[in-house]
């Protein structure tokens, strides 16, 4: 690869005699990690990712798009740096908080924040719409019901009426960290992109900032190695809008590397991509005039069919959208309903069924949920190429199967739904999620 020179002369000026091994790790191939669901994932010859439990690299790249289970949301394919979010949640933020990832696409960093919050809450906000729909496609094929994801700007959740324990901001970037992955950053790249990154994301914090409890957890991260983007933002953020640094604790044989404020991961110490996260404590005083939650929906719990909280395990309120029904974790069901009055909410909680008449379809976040009472329904274990088949969209046939809604499974993990009609079965997998390239 061929990078900038203005790029070279500021990794030459931060890192000295190892710029040559950073730039030739730059050139070297990019290594393969995922991050394990809690449903169900099995990989041979896997090794860890040291700093998240979760996280195992993998010695090749497979073929992602022809396994079912990445389809039914096993497993996530995220880069093994950013896996490094686990530590700032274990460290500073409690299994119960209400926590925003507010430049959440494509949902690496969420769907690792919603498995981590076992009893709270996650928003995953995405300001670009066509990125938002792939946030929420990810989120729902990862299973977990408390879950919120939106498509509004920052600004928007200061007068939300939530206020946050903890947000993640993985700030836009110039994205120096992802060069050898992406050719076209590196043909994007100037110092004057890097100074307009700088800018912009000091307005996205400045712009989220009153949405944090006071006391609250930032987490700030970036792909990208230049101070201005990095350092230099943590300290403006400390003088300018009220926070102190959090130092965690990390082990030496991570190789993670330090220039005062925030941790750095570079491809020729660590097995990753480039990343640089801090966490910051909110030490500025929280505005007394946030609006309050006050849902003035009128409840429609009369007219949702009470045999639909049969199709899930725990506890949760049944809430309509029109002809669909959405299932929200109790606990939280009245945050969540406050954000679907006054966000742009794409999709909440598990999304369980369409009525159409007197018939009730099942949905296929419902398929994919962790909650799903799988006893309620018949169900049929595919193999390979008949699983991939029905991700596909293609019609299907079911010998042996009863009439009416199936669950559709592979290695016994749901997939999705048909609707079995005795000579055929409608497929009923989402439009817009089949398989195009198989």
């Amino acid at each position: 690869m061929e990078f900038p020179s203005a790029f070279v002369d500021n990794m030459r000026t931060l890192l000295s005699d190892e710029c040559d091994a950073f730039l030739a790790a730059l050139s070297s191939d990019t290594p393969v990690s995922v991050r394990v669901n809690d449903k169900l994932a099995l990989f041979d010859d896997k090794m860890p990712v040291p700093w998240c439990p979760d996280g195992c690299y993998l010695p090749e790249r497979p073929f992602f798009t022809k396994d079912p289970l990445f389809h039914a949301g096993a497993y996530y394919v995220q880069e093994a740096s950013s896996m490094f979010l686990y530590q700032a949640l274990r460290q500073c933020v409690s299994h119960d908080a209400v926590v925003l990832d507010l430049c959440a696409a494509p949902g690496g960093k969420s769907t690792l924040a919603s498995q981590y919050l076992s009893h709270g809450l996650l928003v995953a906000n995405e300001v670009v719409r066509s990125r938002a729909y792939i946030l929420s496609e990810n989120i729902q094929k990862w299973g977990n019901g408390n879950t919120v994801v939106c498509n509004n700007q920052p600004a928007d959740f200061a007068s939300s009426g939530v206020m946050f324990d903890a947000i993640l901001v993985d700030a836009p970037c110039s994205g120096e960290g992802m060069f050898r992955k992406d050719e076209g950053a590196i043909a994007e790249w100037s110092p004057a992109n890097v100074r307009m990154c700088a800018e912009r994301q000091r307005e996205i914090l400045t712009a989220i900032w009153p949405a944090l409890k006071e006391g609250g957890i930032l987490v700030y991260s970036t792909c990208t190695f230049n101070r201005e983007e990095d350092e230099e933002n943590v300290n403006w953020i400390m003088e300018e809008l009220g926070a102190e640094y959090v130092p965690l604790d990390i082990e030496e044989k991570w190789n993670i590397t330090t220039y005062g404020e925030g941790y750095r991961f570079f491809p020729h110490k660590t097995q990753g991509e480039g990343l640089f996260m801090a966490v910051l404590s909110k030490t500025a005083p929280t505005s007394t005039h946030v609006r309050k939650i006050k849902n003035n929906k009128k409840s429609k719990s009369s007219v949702i069919p009470s045999e639909l909280k049969k199709w899930l395990v725990g506890d949760f309120t049944l809430s309509s959208a029109g002809t669909f029904v959405r299932a929200l974790p109790t606990a939280y069901a009245e945050i969540m309903e406050s954000l679907i009055e006054r966000m742009r909410v794409l999709s909440a909680g598990v999304k369980l069924a369409e009525q159409k008449g007197k018939s009730l379809i099942p949905q296929q976040g419902l398929a994919l949920s962790k909650h799903i009472n799988r006893e309620a329904f018949s169900s049929v274990n595919l193999g390979l190429e008949d699983s991939l088949k029905y991700l596909r969209g293609e019609a299907m046939q079911l010998t042996d199967a009863p009439l009416g809604y199936v669950l559709l499974k592979y290695n016994e993990l749901p997939i999705g739904w048909v609707k079995n009609l005795g000579n055929r079965s409608n497929n009923l997998y989402p439009n817009e999620w089949r398989i195009r390239k198989v």
